[in-house]
């Protein structure tokens, strides 16, 4: 076991020594703030303070972000630390050169989205203003790197100190805003969609219109059968966020859930794999549409619903996770940019949000994204070898 000793008080200390620690190093540990204890314990000692209490202990010295419990600007300057780039580095010598624990608290919590900033054309906090992408590490999960380069440290540290593996694991995952391409639409879209194509002389798109509806070709949209086979062979188990705004508008153009065929089409999925609410654009003015989408959704497959992606990757820290979990959400699939592929909490793991604002460890596990197919199409404008 490792004993750890530190004298931070409030909730973030804990939250994130038992992410790093006890989730991501695979530690059994304990927390003290009695320095007696911790000179007594005859086993590995990690001190987090900022005196050094025994000579044999592993020494980090705090940066005092976890101290603090307020949300203010905070001075990152971002240093090479061999393998990896990391801020909050230690004023003196000690056994690692920067703050860990208060640099990976940074990052999860996304304090940076809790400050000031300028929106982007969508309302969204913009990956611009980040430090992950400002300093050249967006595309890398630092705060996984972090924590395995300390656990080769701990290990020829204390050589006795033992810790489990994490196994990466794949999942697939896919946003149904737009079920069909062209089939179950009512006449009039059909019919204004065939005009645009004309309009703008696409005759490719116009025929390839009239054959689907015609029954000889099938819809571009739908490749659900192409996708089971894939899940099938890899043996993977993907996660289908269904849109079921009950009114088109702005963004939310999907097959409305009012329709059979998109009735079906959701009921077949949820026999076999997870299935989440994908919240409207609509929601994001009106939020009670969140709780009554989420309702609608869990009618039409008959099982609670506790899964969600916010549509556009359209989310405000911390008003829209706490509207989640007030409508039940337990398990979010927002954490990434709509904008650009990589972390954008610099972390590649499941984690519990922390609400900053509350100054309190929720209920609500956020599985973050690096990579989404629409990022690289069109705002990245990669080929497909690119991507």
């Amino acid at each position: 076991m490792l004993l750890i000793y530190s004298d931070a008080p409030g909730n973030r200390w804990p939250y994130i020594a038992k992410l790093l620690i006890g989730e991501l190093g695979g530690y059994a540990y304990k927390i003290t703030n009695n320095q007696k204890e911790f000179i007594a314990f005859n086993g590995c000692r990690l001190n987090y303070s900022r005196n050094r209490i025994t000579e044999d202990e592993f020494h980090i010295i705090p940066a005092g972000l976890l101290w603090e419990e307020n949300i203010s600007v905070q001075n990152i300057e971002v240093f090479d630390c061999k393998d990896y780039p990391a801020f909050f580095k230690s004023p003196v010598e000690s056994n690692w050169p920067f703050d860990i624990f208060a640099a990976s608290f940074f990052l999860v919590s996304r304090y940076e989205e809790y400050l000031p900033f300028t929106p982007d054309e969508y309302g969204r906090y913009p990956h611009t203003g980040s430090v992950a992408y400002i300093n050249g590490f967006l595309h890398r999960p630092l705060v996984n790197e972090w924590i395995t380069g300390l656990k080769k440290k701990l290990l020829n540290w204390f050589p006795a100190l033992w810790s489990t593996e994490n196994f990466f694991r794949f999942i697939p995952t896919y946003d149904i805003d737009i079920a069909y391409s062209y089939l179950h639409k009512e006449w009039k879209l059909n019919l204004a969609g065939a005009m645009k194509s004309v309009s703008r002389l696409d005759f490719r798109a116009l025929t390839d219109r009239i054959q689907v509806l015609a029954g000889n070709r099938k819809d571009p949209f739908d490749v659900y059968e192409w996708l089971y086979a894939l899940h099938l062979k890899f043996r993977l188990k993907p996660v289908y966020f269904f849109l079921v705004a009950e009114k088109r508008k702005d963004y939310d153009r999907n097959i409305l859930p009012s329709e059979k065929a998109m009735q079906e089409l959701i009921q077949h999925h949820a026999l076999g794999y997870n299935i989440g609410i994908h919240p409207s654009w609509q929601s994001g003015d009106e939020p009670g549409l969140i709780n009554s989408e989420k309702k609608l959704l869990e009618c039409i497959t008959g099982m609670d619903v506790e899964t969600s992606r916010q549509h556009y990757i359209r989310m405000k820290l911390p008003e829209t996770y706490r509207l989640l979990l007030g409508a039940g959400i337990k398990n979010e699939y927002s954490m990434g940019y709509g904008s650009i592929n990589g972390f954008r909490a610099s972390i590649s793991s499941t984690y519990q949000w922390y609400d900053l604002g509350s100054e309190s460890v929720s209920a609500l596990n956020i599985f973050p994204y690096c990579f989404m197919v629409a990022n690289s199409f069109y705002e990245q404008n990669f080929t497909p070898a690119q991507a």
